[in-house]
């Protein structure tokens, strides 16, 4: 009895990381949003986020004695970082060529890849009613994400391009973060070589884009990279105690932090069919969880 109770505890805590991770990432997308009213440069914010992340774990690394540094965890941690930055930076490129009624729901099907990495690489066991789940929180991820607004101007070929890269980003990035729970690679570790190398790959950027500097954006940056910290401190947790075939949808999900984010500070009205990817999530949760 006592090991069912242990077994079942240790179900909870790597959901609830995985949620503490939605929530964070969320919150994060909300600030983005925020931000781009503002007319901040993301590529700004993002570097401010990663270097001020990469500062205080490599602080802690070292004031715990804990950072042990070898060259797969270097290399996969920069991958991880430099993925995750150039995401986030084709997503808004393509937000900026192509229609948003299908930007996001397009690039939320990247969850796809990690998730079958986990089943059939990594030989994670799931069940008949946990893939129903999977797949109705995915379907639902892209249902809430939908907008109906028209975009008349479009360049198809240029935004095809920036959603595909970033699908392949976000995709890549699941797996190899998969990948280095699966090696036991410590998630500190990881952390300082991602916030490092992509604090490195956004300075490039930065000077490349030659986007206009802002001082809001240290503030907001460093903010972000606090709420990352714990977000990614989480999905690394949720990832070696759990199940990553069910934690990258409920990862995915973070789109109703922005939703009701919307709805409750922004005053934005919530469509019908975003209530009915709300409510299909929920299943979809509770389905993974039987």
């Amino acid at each position: 009895m006592g090991v069912e109770m242990m077994e079942e505890r240790r179900i909870y805590m790597w959901i609830a990381a995985a949620f503490v991770t939605m929530v964070s990432f969320g919150v994060n997308n909300t600030i983005f949003k925020w931000s781009t009213g503002r007319g901040l440069s993301k590529v700004h914010i993002q570097f401010f986020f990663y270097f001020v992340a990469f500062i205080l774990t490599l602080g802690f690394g070292m004031v715990h004695d804990a950072v042990h540094m070898n060259l797969i965890t270097l290399l996969l941690g920069s991958l991880i970082g430099i993925l995750n930055a150039n995401g986030n930076i084709q997503m808004s490129k393509a937000f900026e060529r192509g229609p948003a009624s299908l930007t996001s729901p397009l690039i939320g099907i990247n969850a796809i890849f990690p998730i079958l990495c986990a089943g059939f690489i990594f030989h994670e066991h799931i069940t008949v009613i946990q893939w129903i789940g999977i797949i109705i929180m995915l379907a639902s991820a892209m249902i809430i994400q939908y907008s109906s607004d028209k975009n008349r101007n479009i360049n198809y070929l240029s935004w095809i391009l920036r959603v595909g890269l970033a699908i392949l980003s976000f995709g890549l990035l699941g797996i190899l973060m998969k990948t280095t729970s699966y090696l036991h690679i410590h998630s500190l570790e990881t952390l300082i070589a991602m916030y490092g190398g992509g604090s490195i790959y956004l300075a490039i950027s930065s000077f490349t884009m030659k986007e206009k500097w802002n001082g809001l954006v240290v503030n907001v940056g460093a903010l972000v990279g606090l709420i990352s910290i714990l977000g990614y401190s989480s999905y690394f947790f949720a990832l070696r105690t759990g199940t990553a075939s069910i934690v990258f949808p409920i990862v995915s999900l973070n789109c109703l932090v922005v939703v009701f984010s919307g709805y409750f500070i922004y005053k934005e009205k919530l469509k019908r069919y975003q209530l009915i990817g709300v409510v299909s999530a929920l299943i979809g949760i509770i389905f993974t969880k039987l």
